[in-house]
């Protein structure tokens, strides 16, 4: 079927030619159709290139906040792998504690396994900002994990240690120590003969001389446990240190404690007399450990 046409006669001013144009009648809406369609487009491309041009800076900004967060994320990553090490050189002081006070034998290295060291990937900048933030925030949480266990294990060997050296600590308070009293060794520990008899006897203390009313201190914390005469002693006072350890101080001028009084190392507990079967002032200091008379002389430090 022929389509109908339009035809336009066209006769310009001053000439005798008549021009003549023919097309489909429905060239004219095809036309239109494709104007409305070009305008549409275009006019969306105008609108989308503004929407884009008002989103740039907003862009950039995002851009810019996110190389920030890289750059935060790396920090934090090296930040862990040297929390890490220094959890790792804390261990090993642990041990070299533990060893000291003999926790722990010197080749024992259980308390240097399980550390749980960074991954690799924290300690590459470039790694871990061509990774995703999914990947590098996995590593950091694991990294972190095992600091937590770590630091869990830490406060148990730290408990343990305190608890040991808190021992330790009371038994060196409660252990003699020091000189009870200032002189010169007038007679030691073991056998000697007797200034009364001219016999051989054994001397289970030391003798101190000095001059009378000297102060006599106790040569470690206690309790008094005996203040009073005991025959040839004289007046005594007896201290239970604990740990098995007691000390007696004889021929003592007079007593400045009284029973049951709990005692601190250097405090003064009497004066140095003759009282008692003596030859002249001084104090006979004696050590027992566990009810066995020891040398006292072992156990003066200074």
């Amino acid at each position: 079927m022929a389509l109908k046409k339009t035809t336009i006669f066209l006769v310009p001013n001053g000439t005798n030619k008549v021009k003549q144009f023919s097309f489909p009648r429905i060239l004219p809406f095809i036309f239109i159709i494709l104007f409305i369609f070009c305008t549409a487009f275009f006019s969306w491309i105008t609108y989308d290139y503004r929407a884009m041009k008002v989103k740039i800076p907003r862009l950039a900004q995002l851009e810019k906040e996110n190389e920030q967060k890289n750059d935060q994320f790396i920090y934090l990553a090296q930040r862990i792998d040297q929390i890490d090490q220094e959890m790792v050189t804390l261990k090993q002081l642990d041990h070299k504690l533990k060893v000291m006070v003999s926790l722990e034998p010197p080749d024992n290295d259980s308390q240097l396994q399980g550390i749980g060291g960074p991954s690799p990937t924290l300690l590459d900048p470039k790694h871990a900002i061509n990774k995703t933030h999914k990947g590098l925030v996995h590593s950091m949480r694991q990294s972190l994990d095992n600091l937590d266990n770590d630091i869990t294990i830490g406060k148990q060997d730290k408990a343990e240690l305190f608890k040991f050296l808190e021992s330790q600590k009371m038994l060196f308070a409660s252990t003699p120590s020091i000189w009870p009293t200032k002189g010169w060794l007038s007679s030691r520990f073991g056998y000697r003969i007797s200034p009364f008899t001219g016999k051989k006897e054994f001397h289970k203390a030391i003798d101190i001389a000095t001059r009378k009313g000297t102060p006599i201190v106790a040569v470690a914390n206690g309790v008094v446990s005996q203040v009073g005469r005991d025959g040839g002693l004289g007046r005594v006072v007896i201290i239970k240190h604990g740990y098995g350890f007691m000390t007696r101080y004889a021929h003592l001028q007079k007593a400045l404690v009284k029973k049951g009084q709990p005692i601190k190392r250097g405090e003064t507990i009497a004066l140095v007399g003759n009282s008692g079967r003596s030859t002249g002032s001084h104090v006979h200091y004696e050590i027992t450990l566990n009810g066995v008379p020891v040398n006292p002389l072992r156990y003066i430090l200074n």
